[in-house]
């Protein structure tokens, strides 16, 4: 069993990239979404804050910033916004200058780019959106909006079935032409893949203080207004982790090595076990697993693909797969977890079974045989 532990700080120079410094080029993180697709787990804590491949997602997203060369970030939070402070604070650990701007109300993706103005001073603004795992190379997004001369660029992926998204085409030239909504027939398999690179004179002509989509009213407007909007397309690692599907799969992907993340280093494997963790002979630890700070795992449990935060328990015998376990949560001896997401402190019997998207809100107690699909006990 593959074991490493994530590392803590990513401001290290050598972290990623060539490690060059542009100071001309200013970073803001879209963190205000209620993450409502991955509760019970964003009842505690933002989306970006939940531990995903051992460190909270936002800290990923952070390296990757810090490696393209970028040291000056601005957070744009709403709901439980002091928990990126908290756990931040000025963000010379990750070797950035952080800073925090505070919707009081949800304003969108573009009202909330328009709120942080007063922080930024340099002209190159790249902004991400805050649950989204990628893969391509920050610098390249930004060094292809500077060779263009563009308004605005946007990073787009291909995907190979567009028909979920909403597609991006583009001409010859790299330019976008529309933005189209989903249909089951799209012209192009180009889609937004939520990061943007602005000259900072069009965030000045966002609306202020009122609720903006940038994808459906700012982009929009810019093409019709004849702006420059341009397209760096590639296939890099894209993954929308809004839903608890795509968390584990990129957390699962994160462990594998299959997406890249500089604060995880070259390291990958099967599982990644925190130290202080517990591991039970037997136990069977594959598909990317993460075990947090404190959990326990009991003798020939199986865990595959699961996400188990800090303080959690998974009895002996227990097979958790494609789940997340909340923090300090317990799962029962030969309990069956598939597909599932079991909320911070909730208490699953012996011998249960939840499966297929089955969802347990925080702190709840299933006694043992309490839930099955079988008829067997």
């Amino acid at each position: 069993m593959d074991q490493y532990t994530a590392r803590e700080s990513v401001g290290d120079e050598s972290v990623g990239g060539s490690g060059s410094i542009d100071k001309d080029v200013q970073a803001v993180v879209l963190v205000g979404g209620k993450g409502t697709r991955l509760r019970p787990l964003t009842l505690s804590a933002p989306k970006p804050m939940l531990p995903t491949a051992g460190l909270p997602f936002l800290t990923h997203l952070l390296s990757r910033i810090h490696a393209a060369g970028i040291r000056d970030v601005v957070l744009s939070t709403s709901f439980k916004a002091e928990v990126f402070s908290e756990y931040y604070g000025d963000g010379s650990k990750l070797g950035l200058r952080l800073r925090y701007v505070t919707e009081d109300e949800p304003l969108g993706t573009g009202g909330g780019i328009r709120n942080v103005l007063d922080e930024l001073t340099a002209d190159t603004v790249v902004v991400f959106n805050g649950d989204v795992l990628g893969g391509t190379d920050v610098r390249d997004v930004i060094d292809s909006h500077r060779a263009a001369d563009a308004d605005v660029t946007i990073h787009l992926v291909r995907v190979s079935d567009p028909r979920a998204f909403g597609c991006v085409p583009t001409d010859g030239d790299g330019r976008v032409t529309a933005f189209l909504e989903k249909t089951q027939d799209p012209p192009t398999d180009q889609i937004n893949a939520g990061t943007y690179v602005f000259k900072r004179e069009i965030i000045e002509s966002i609306p202020y203080g009122v609720p903006v989509s940038v994808e459906r009213e700012v982009f929009p407007r810019l093409l019709t207004e004849g702006k420059h909007v341009h397209a760096h397309v590639d296939h890099a690692y894209w993954r929308d982790m809004g839903t608890p599907e795509d968390f584990v799969r990129g957390s699962s992907d994160l462990v594998r090595g299959i997406a890249p993340s500089p604060a995880l280093g070259d390291r990958r494997g099967e599982s990644l076990v925190h130290e202080g963790a517990g591991v039970g002979p037997g136990a069977l630890l594959i598909g990317g697993t993460v075990v947090g700070r404190g959990a326990e795992v009991g003798p020939r449990a199986r865990l595959d693909g699961a996400v188990v935060f800090d303080g959690a328990v998974i009895e002996a015998g227990a097979v958790v797969e494609r789940s997340i376990i909340g923090r300090g949560a317990r799962i029962g001896p030969r309990a069956l977890i598939r597909d599932t997401v079991i909320g911070d402190g909730a208490d699953i019997g012996a011998r249960c079974e939840l499966l297929r998207g089955a969802r347990v809100w925080p702190g709840i107690e299933i006694p043992d045989n309490g839930i099955r699909f079988s008829t067997d006990v």
